[in-house]
């Protein structure tokens, strides 16, 4: 499943919000040599239980990212961070 985010690198936790509808995850790593790239696919990989794939925006916040796991599943997720 694909799903749209922003990410916020340098901001000193990893953690994902939905704030309106939108998915934003602060990241511990600076935004150089791909280290938030590679932090947020190995962060919410391991939250989610699920393989994390960037598809689109490798040098931009706004990401698309897909997730190996069913949309209720994602939405179970986002619900338990409420």
């Amino acid at each position: 499943m694909q799903v749209d985010i922003a990410v916020v690198p340098k901001s000193g936790r990893f953690s994902v919000s939905v704030k309106d509808g939108k998915i934003k995850i602060h990241l511990r790593s600076a935004p150089e040599d791909n280290k938030a790239n590679l932090e947020l696919i190995k962060e919410l990989g391991k939250a989610l239980h699920s393989e994390v794939r960037i598809v689109s925006g490798l040098k931009s916040r706004h990401k698309t990212i897909e997730i190996g796991i069913v949309k209720e599943d994602w939405d179970d997720y986002l619900r338990s961070l409420e």
